[in-house]
């Protein structure tokens, strides 16, 4: 089988093609993730730190002056920036616990759907048959 040929057998596979849904999918939903990190839980706790954008605070590692904003900062050598690191670990951790409570409700809906009924065994559908095989004879009298 050329390569041509393994590779739309395996990009035709429905596994890969749910993957690739579910990865443009999740890029939007981080997105969506991103925006409520940084525009509605970081600007009240860097005003209870004493700052309005917890994610441009940094440590000088350059002898930067102080109060600079971060990319000057970055401009005139290395910074620890600490508050950026922080909004992006804020962010991971909201976006895993969404995640996972949409996989706890997911696996709940499956729990409690109805299995379906089991195929019967060959040797029960055999029985079935000589059962309906022996119904459909007449009676047969005894001997006297």
């Amino acid at each position: 089988m050329g390569m041509m040929q393994d590779f739309k057998t395996f990009a035709m596979k429905g596994n890969v093609i749910d993957l690739a849904v579910g990865v443009i999918i999740g890029a939007a939903f981080a997105k969506i993730v991103d925006s409520a990190v940084q525009d509605l839980i970081m600007p009240p706790i860097g005003k209870l730190l004493g700052g309005l954008d917890f994610s441009s605070y940094y440590v000088p590692l350059n002898g930067q002056a102080p109060g600079l904003p971060l990319a000057e900062a970055k401009k005139l050598g290395a910074v620890l920036a600490y508050g950026n690191f922080f909004s992006i670990v804020l962010n991971f951790l909201i976006l895993a616990f969404i995640v996972f409570q949409m996989v706890r409700l997911v696996q709940r809906a499956r729990l409690s759907a109805p299995a379906p009924d089991p195929a019967p065994a060959e040797d029960v559908l055999l029985l079935r048959e000589i059962r309906d095989a022996l119904t459909k004879q007449p009676p047969r009298t005894p001997l006297s």
